[in-house]
């Protein structure tokens, strides 16, 4: 598509249909956006020792991330120098000694040089050069970690990770000092949850504050219902009652925008804000941060910090959601979940049960929205009007305003900004 120009796709108050149901977008979106940004690889908690590997992919391309002898971490495209194939299969595991190719048995060493090839004489006289970096395992374009989490960029030039996350790194740090000790640790395997619609739709619901008392309303009135009959099910209410919150209260916990599309609701009050204190957590708190410290880390209380285009964080309930796409309809969604180091074991009970009633595809939250998205996708793919409404709180804005009402799509125009910004051909 070398004539495609995003500008003619992105209004001040619309997008055009497009943007979600055109093949030809989403395979330049590959290229333009998902290979140029700092994409969330995964946590050093999952590569704690030497030879411990996560593999999975960005923009499609399978990659994998390692812990080398030195101690140190690398992302390495999950390809054999020789006929390409997968050396790792997608999931976590430990190489004992030497990462080996099933098919020619061609072997690497932890940081991806090439260690032995099968029957070497036979390469003699061919110019087969064993030191060639084209026959060692190609490192990807950018490798970087924050507070523990790894990001990676396929595209060899771009800003660095701090100067990309802005001040979206702060929710990973809140995240971080809520341990006692400042540490995470990543909890089992994800909840997996294919979605079939384009992966815009996915990260646009985020912060979307119009649709949980729509969508979500045959939830809350079930969780009203039962709260009148038992009081044991209290924390799974605080949980899935804030959806049922009126338009004013989503206004009152307002939007803040940033740069390269990045997004938060709420901040001092989400929808996280209210849930019952954890027997000895605050203690543990003080006693390692302080009280000031302790009431600072645990008055910020951002819902769904956007790190666009793959990542959305949750600082109070300690969850990833990470965004693959597969298709121009089909998006997989996983939900990592987070040990606070040192605090109480019901923290990571809570954050075990949020995602169990929100996150999983099993859950009474998610299959509202996949419905929602699934005739979005459907609904989008023909007319008669080709373009998506954008322009909620439009009249409020001001210039480079980074805030606004809850319910505002100032979010959305955001995220198309930067959508526009990546897709543009004078940054190629």
């Amino acid at each position: 598509m070398p004539e495609f120009d995003p500008s003619a796709l992105v209004r001040e108050d619309a997008v055009h249909r497009s943007v979600y149901t055109d093949p030809e977008i989403f395979e330049l979106e590959q290229e333009r956006l998902w290979r140029r940004a700092w994409i969330y690889v995964g946590h050093e908690s999952q590569v704690s020792e030497p030879g411990d590997y996560y593999a999975t992919t960005i923009a499609q391309t399978p990659v994998f991330l390692i812990r080398g002898k030195d101690g140190g971490i690398a992302v390495l495209n999950n390809r054999c120098a020789h006929k390409g194939a997968k050396l790792l299969a997608e999931g976590c595991g430990r190489v004992a000694g030497r990462l080996r190719c099933p098919y020619h048995g061609w072997t690497y060493r932890l940081d991806g040089s090439l260690a032995t090839v099968p029957a070497p004489r036979r390469y003699e006289g061919t110019g087969f050069d064993p030191a060639d970096p084209k026959f060692h395992l190609a490192s990807i374009g950018g490798v970087a970690s924050y507070r523990g989490f790894v990001f990676g960029r396929l595209a060899a030039d771009g800003p660095d990770l701090e100067d990309f996350l802005g001040d979206a790194a702060r929710t990973l740090d809140n995240m971080v000092e809520r341990s006692p000790e400042g540490r995470l640790e990543i909890v089992g395997s994800p909840l997996r949850y294919l979605h079939d619609c384009n992966w815009k739709m996915w990260v646009e619901n985020l912060n979307d504050a119009l649709h949980p008392m729509v969508a979500h309303a045959s939830v809350v009135d079930a969780v009203g219902q039962t709260r009148k009959k038992d009081d044991a099910f209290s924390p799974v209410a605080q949980i899935l009652a804030p959806a049922g919150a009126s338009y004013d209260i989503f206004d009152q916990f307002g939007i803040t925008v940033m740069d390269r599309g990045h997004s938060y609701m709420g901040g001092k009050r989400s929808v996280h804000t209210g849930y019952s204190e954890i027997p000895g957590y605050l203690g543990a708190m003080q006693s390692a941060w302080g009280e000031d410290k302790t009431d600072e880390i645990l008055a910020q209380n951002r819902h769904n910090t956007v790190i666009y285009p793959s990542l959305t964080a949750k600082d109070a309930v300690q969850v990833l959601r990470v965004v693959k796409p597969l298709a121009v309809d089909k998006t997989v969604v996983e939900s990592w979940h987070f040990r606070l180091v040192g605090a109480p074991n019901a923290l990571l009970q809570r954050t075990l049960l949020y995602s169990q009633l929100v996150n999983s595809s099993a859950s009474m939250v998610g299959p509202d929205d996949w419905e929602c998205y699934t005739r979005m996708q459907e609904g989008l793919s023909t007319g008669p009007n080709d373009w998506v409404d954008t322009r909620r709180g439009l009249d409020r804005q001001k210039p480079d305003e980074r805030s606004s009402f809850g319910t505002s799509d100032l979010v959305f125009r955001n995220q198309y900004r930067a959508w526009a910004t990546y897709m543009a051909p004078s940054n190629q």
